[in-house]
């Protein structure tokens, strides 16, 4: 599709000044994993060498100074950091994705058993698709002018407990899918059994607790405005990747 591709670790400093050389806008994002610090550090580095005119920053809604999360207490250090580099800045801070639904062990329960089975008590969210994401990181990097110094929080259309988010399936694929809570000590053990990541595991059941505590509720306030078109509802992101919940499928 025309674009250039440059390979690198974002913890080499060198990589980092190869990879934005001659780019005028950039986004950064950083997986949930230790080393964003030193990440963003010589990201930034060399994005004031190619004098870039703003960087588009993914942050996590959790995102604050007393988090439990290591990896949304890291992301706020960023942010700041960000902020007194001198670089133009756009934070994102994004709800849960539309794509919790693929991941494994969500996936799995939903195809074998019908269930959702997360440790989030009656909290609530507006699932956001990546794609949508996606457009207006695209539509800031393309005109970055009236953005460099903003942080938006980013959500789906419509906010809805796990029970509507089950219903919203439901309806979509046409079963009877529900959601039935499990606690944090067994939805740790669950995650140890799938092999993830110590780092991993302490963010997505400290980040449990903040959902519970309505640290990421809240609709579409920026991306329909921005793009001109509405991010995806839960049964428009099911519909899509329908193929992707019929069993024997992979992700």
């Amino acid at each position: 599709m025309g674009a250039q591709v440059v390979v690198g670790d974002l913890l080499v400093h060198d990589d980092a000044i190869r990879a934005l050389a001659d780019v005028s806008a950039a986004y950064f994002c950083y997986p949930v994993r230790p080393g964003i610090i030193p990440a963003m550090a010589y990201f930034d580095d060399a994005a004031r060498r190619a004098n870039v005119k703003l960087i588009v920053n993914m942050s996590q809604i959790s995102a604050r100074e007393d988090s439990k999360s290591h990896a949304a207490r890291d992301h706020w250090i960023a942010e700041r950091i960000f902020d007194r580099s001198g670089v133009p800045t756009t934070h994102l801070r994004p709800t849960f994705f539309s794509q919790w639904l693929l991941y494994p062990h969500s996936r799995t329960a939903i195809i074998e058993q019908g269930i959702i089975d997360l440790p989030y008590g009656a909290g609530r969210h507006a699932p956001i698709a990546a794609e949508d994401q996606a457009r207006l990181i695209a539509t800031i990097l393309a005109a970055p002018d009236g953005h460099a110094g903003k942080t938006y929080n980013l959500h789906g259309p419509v906010e809805l407990d796990q029970s509507g988010i089950a219903a919203a399936v439901s309806g979509v694929l046409g079963r009877e899918i529900i959601y039935q809570p499990s606690t944090i000590p067994q939805y740790r053990e669950r995650l140890e059994n799938a092999g993830l990541p110590e780092f991993l595991i302490q963010h997505f059941c400290a980040i449990a607790v903040d959902y519970k505590d309505g640290i990421f509720s809240g609709e579409d306030e920026v991306i329909a405005r921005l793009t001109g078109k509405a991010p995806m509802t839960v049964q428009a992101f099911v519909s899509k990747h329908r193929n992707q919940f019929e069993a024997g499928t992979g992700i």
